[in-house]
């Protein structure tokens, strides 16, 4: 069938295959982790709406600390896959166990920086009532910070190899795990107390280890990682490959903690509300944050295919691949916009039957539909200038994007009469929806003068392959 389009089709038939097959288990990896933070918050919403509000302002700190540190950690993948595509896979070893410490070490500060949330919980108003849960949940999730930061970096060996089933049946084996034992924690069963919205958080800290431990048992285990010689030895932290690795990771945890930070500071402002506000805060953006993962994932997908075909095929066909990326990120958020504005009263239900809860936040599904378009084009465009390697202007302009156009938009609009009256929390999504479309104008911006100025600098590629 290809065969009969013209050539640019063929191309964008061929880059759209290979962006979809490289997306799809790194999609399925992704929203096993993100499900963790569904199944909290659907089962803490079956105890009372300060349970899900408790887990709500949780979700809202230890989420965005978990990607920074994902972020940070996401450089070993390429590292580890630059090492094995030039044949020297005996070099990823020495690499990988300085990851791991590098990750027990963020994973550390992390717990700490998480452990330390109350008082900024009552410095912000947050209702009393709430703070007590919040905090326990918190810093029992925070246990599992240490797992997961040398999981994340012993998962970038297996997927630098182009190994990433394992990733994928481990997220799944854990998430297998964390429905009982919430279910168990959560509600009181088998003679443990019923911790409530707490029982959460220890339900995803024992997952945490559990994943860790699957993962050392299995690249332990299977010969494929022999050559790596990740167990040869073992090796105390090196300062230099320290400092190397977090050079390179930090532009890319900064970037994504800025956007989801955003969002967890305004769950902090909007605390003071009420619990059936904060509660519909968080089934809103819950179901956003599950959503969320595909364009994340894509965008994971784009750098891959903008890097290979930079090195490949020349500057003509890494703006193609951006460009194929964009487009197919856009399609998702057609389809995930339509699904939010048509099953907006019915999407909530998975969560409470609070009739105050699931009118609110049906009402905030309306946003979270808008902002799709914006929230997808700029994270498909990160993923593409992480391919030309430009991780430092995109971390800025994310940073003014949210911080300074997005969060005081909605703070302006959610709690001041500036413009009217304050609109509460759907101002907060409103500026969210501003915010990100800057991030989307701004990262678009940048792809095109970054692109532009290769294709000038390297007239002579293979241009022909994609015209």
């Amino acid at each position: 069938m290809t065969q009969n389009l013209p050539s640019r089709g063929r191309r964008s038939v061929t880059e759209l295959r290979a962006l979809i097959w490289l997306a799809l288990p790194i999609i399925a990896a992704q929203m096993s982790h993100t499900l963790l933070g569904f199944v909290d918050t659907a089962m803490a919403g079956r105890v009372s709406a300060v349970d899900l509000a408790a887990v709500a302002l949780g979700n809202s700190f230890w989420v965005p600390t978990l990607l920074f540190l994902t972020g940070v950690l996401m450089i070993i993948t390429s590292k580890v896959a630059a090492s094995n595509g030039a044949g020297r896979p005996e070099e990823t070893g020495p690499l990988v166990r300085q990851a791991v410490w590098l990750g027990l070490c963020l994973g550390v500060l992390c717990a700490v920086a998480l452990f330390s949330v109350e008082s900024l919980l009552y410095w912000a108003g947050v209702q009393e009532e709430l703070i007590p849960k919040s905090v326990d949940y918190i810093r029992a999730v925070a246990l599992g910070f240490p797992a997961i930061g040398m999981y994340q970096a012993l998962r970038g060996l297996s997927d630098g190899l182009s190994r990433t089933k394992p990733t994928m049946v481990i997220g799944f084996l854990g998430l297998a795990l964390n429905v009982p034992a919430n279910y168990v924690l959560v509600y009181g069963k088998l003679g443990f107390p019923a911790m409530g919205g707490v029982g959460c958080g220890v339900a995803t800290t024992l997952v945490m280890w559990f994943m860790l431990g699957c993962m050392l048992i299995y690249l332990k285990r299977s010969k494929i990682y022999d050559a790596c010689r990740l167990f040869e030895r073992f090796e105390w932290p090196r300062w230099a490959v320290q400092r190397h690795l977090l050079g390179l990771g930090l532009p890319i945890g900064i970037s994504l903690f800025s956007e989801t930070s955003m969002f967890a500071l305004i769950a902090l402002l909007i605390g003071s509300l009420g619990a059936v506000v904060v509660a519909s805060h968080q089934v809103a953006l819950n179901l956003s944050s599950i959503v969320f993962m595909v364009p994340f994932s894509l965008g994971l997908a784009i750098t891959v295919r903008v890097g290979h075909s930079l090195g490949m095929d020349g500057a003509r066909a890494g703006l193609f691949a951006a460009k194929v990326g964009i487009t197919v990120a856009l399609l998702f958020a057609f389809l995930a916009a339509s699904s939010f504005y048509l099953l907006d009263d019915l999407l909530p239900r998975l969560y409470t039957n609070d009739p105050e809860v699931l009118a609110l936040s049906t009402a905030l599904l309306f946003y979270a539909a808008l902002y799709q378009f914006s929230d997808s084009v700029q994270v498909a465009c990160a993923g593409a200038l992480r391919g030309y390697q430009d991780t430092r202007i995109p971390m800025l302009l994310t940073l003014v994007a949210y911080w300074l156009i997005g969060l005081p938009s909605g703070y302006i609009l959610g709690l001041t009469d500036l413009y009217g009256p304050a609109r509460g929390p759907a101002g907060f999504w409103q500026g969210l929806i501003i915010g990100l479309s800057a991030a989307a104008l701004f990262l678009s911006l940048r792809l095109a003068v970054i692109g532009g100025r290769r294709k000038r600098r390297f007239p002579q590629d293979r241009s022909h392959l994609v015209e």
